[in-house]
């Protein structure tokens, strides 16, 4: 099989500060932590619950295990893993007679989300397996994940109901993207009935109307122009392949899902790494990203579902491009959608006054509010309501802290600049603590020592960013050349309680689209917020004077903040998008990526 080329470190063993720390914290308080929360996604598997409505009540318990057990992995924090393991513990209670976790009856199943759903199911007692510490427990899951999938098994497939026509959505892709968790089953059991399904799905192209594994191979039409367009559910489904070169080593499934990354990148990834200005599709939104809406765009599904993509492919090949994609992505639309003020949220359906949920589901772009709608929204029979964005957004939020620092079989990989540290594992095995002091990403400004147990010789990689204009890096205070391969600094040497610094310089920055114009600085992209520039018409062409921004003091949430001269006197406000319309339950409370000449 081939194994990940990068690893995390182990559960614990790493401690940070700041903007990602403080997610995952809040993360844990609002949601992971909620024992009566994951009670109610238990119940949905014990009344049929998505039967009426063709619902995806089915999807919110193994989606938000999944980011409990990501979050685990970095925090090794136990009364979550004690949660997550009553969480189990009640799902394995809620199978039915045949072995199966299903919200429809087992008389009328196959249909609506029904296979999404238990793709959930078997993908979050995949990633609890992986850090399950209770060996009298994992046969029992083994046994749970086995039977679950055997009834897919028994009645999907060639001459039996065939997947694509399982669901009456999106060509069945949704019901296809079961070949992630499928494989990962084999990757478990070695069980041939595993791999023979996930061929099968394979055959079948991934949806109903045309074949999208061909169609990225060839890659001569952009993922905006496939016979389905849903991002989320596509990249879902590309994920599988990955998982199948990873157990089989054939190339042709890395190339192609590297082919479809870089489509998707280059047509559809926006200024806060996300997809979809129209809905949740992909939609050529790199270009589209300019144009008011007045409708949902950036779910933060896509924004999740990308980073986890894109840091799967960076493990497997260690290639630059990834990992930034995954940092964009993380800064921008994932943090701007930490719901931090906890507000009230409106409900697309009725404008009924919901209680708040820790996500926003959609990121808006030009002059528009925060807070438009509950992505997924689905009521529970015994109250209470949940959504798919807060449900995967803690997988979104474990992603940065957890590979910040990687280790590989030749050395230590530091990836994004984090204040703390994380305790590693040398090529020799030895214990290796790496310490950050850093205010990244408002300066590049990264002092990091690196003291193994015993001094060795290995290589450190040193990860700088394309946007770091003039890198300086000192080992022990002598300047090192700063030679990169593919953006990262390779450092062989023996290390022996050495310190080594790389500083350079962050300057805002403008990107002209659609005859407007758009600000960043370094990974973040900034914004106008009405809340901080009271009166500010977003809409009215930015004159600018032609000075530069003057840097001022973040306020606030902030991580940087700056101050845009405009001609005849006065200033926009420029801040970091994740700072942005946090506070849409005020009248005025728009936000703007992108401004008018």
């Amino acid at each position: 099989m081939i194994g990940y080329q990068i690893s995390f470190p182990a559960p614990g063993a790493a401690r940070y500060e700041g903007k990602a720390e403080e997610a995952v914290h809040f993360t844990l308080r609002h949601q992971l932590l909620d024992a009566a929360l994951w009670r109610r996604f238990v119940d949905v598997f014990k009344e049929d619950s998505d039967s009426a409505d063709n619902g995806w009540r089915c999807e919110f318990w193994g989606k938000t295990m999944r980011g409990g057990c990501l979050t685990y992995q970095y925090t090794g924090d136990e009364a979550l893993y004690r949660t997550l393991l009553a969480a189990v513990e009640g799902l394995l209670a809620a199978r039915r007679p045949n072995g199966a976790f299903s919200t429809y009856p087992q008389d009328d199943c196959w249909r609506g989300w029904d296979i999404w759903g238990r793709k959930y199911v078997l993908t979050g007692l995949l990633h609890f397996y992986d850090v399950c510490r209770d060996e009298t427990l994992k046969p029992r899951l083994l046994a749970a994940m086995t039977a679950h999938a055997e009834r897919l098994f028994d009645e999907v497939g060639e001459g039996k109901i065939n997947i694509t026509e399982t669901s009456d959505f999106w060509g069945g892709v949704n019901s296809c993207s079961v070949l992630e968790p499928v494989v990962g089953l084999y990757r478990l059991t070695g069980d041939e009935r595993c791999m023979a399904f996930a061929r099968y799905i394979l055959s079948t192209g991934g949806c109903q109307d045309g074949n999208l594994i061909a169609l990225a191979a060839e890659d001569k039409i952009p993922p905006c122009e496939y016979p389905e367009v849903k991002a989320y559910e596509t990249i879902s489904f590309f994920e599988g392949l990955l998982a199948m070169f990873e157990v089989t080593g054939d190339r042709f499934y890395l190339d192609t899902v590297e082919k479809f990354a870089a489509a998707v990148a280059a047509t559809d990834i926006t200024a806060i790494g996300c997809a979809g200005c129209t809905h949740e599709l992909f939609d050529r939104s790199a270009e589209k990203q300019t144009d008011f809406s007045d409708g949902i765009m950036q779910e933060t599904c896509v924004t999740v579902t990308w980073m986890r993509f894109c840091a799967r492919l960076f493990a497997l090949t260690g290639k630059e491009k990834y990992y930034a994609l995954v940092e964009r992505s993380a800064y921008n639309a994932l943090y701007g959608a930490v719901n931090d003020h906890m507000l009230k949220q409106w409900d697309v359906g009725g404008n009924t006054l919901l209680d708040a949920l820790p996500f926003d589901s959609y990121s808006p772009l030009v002059n528009q509010k925060r807070g438009r709608g509950v992505g997924g929204l689905k009521f529970f029979r015994q109250g209470g309501f949940y959504g798919c964005c807060a449900c995967i957004a803690s997988a979104g939020t474990a992603l940065l802290p957890l590979t910040a620092v990687t280790q590989s079989p030749r050395g230590v990989w530091v990836n994004t600049y984090l204040r703390g540290g994380a305790r590693l594992a040398t090529p020799a095995g030895q214990t290796l603590i790496l310490a950050c002091d850093t205010t990244y990403p408002a300066a590049m400004d990264a002092r990091i020592t690196v003291s193994p147990a015993a001094p060795e010789r290995f290589t450190l990689r040193l990860r700088v960013p394309s946007f770091v204009k003039d890198p300086v890096v000192r080992v022990n205070g002598e300047v090192t050349p700063v030679e990169l391969a593919d953006n990262y600094l390779s450092l062989t040497r023996e290390w022996r309680g050495d310190e080594v610094t790389l500083t350079g310089e962050l300057l805002p920055e403008t990107e002209e689209r659609n005859g407007k114009i758009a600000f960043r600085y370094g990974v973040l992209t900034l914004a106008r917020d009405e809340q901080k520039e009271p009166g500010a018409d977003l809409s009215a062409p930015l004159a600018l004077s032609g000075e530069p921004a003057r840097r001022a003091a973040p306020e606030a949430g902030e991580t940087v903040r700056f101050l845009l001269p405009l001609q005849g006197g006065g200033f926009a406000v420029l801040t970091d998008y994740a700072s942005c319309g946090k506070r849409w339950d005020k009248p005025h409370a728009a936000v703007s990526v992108w401004h008018n000449r």
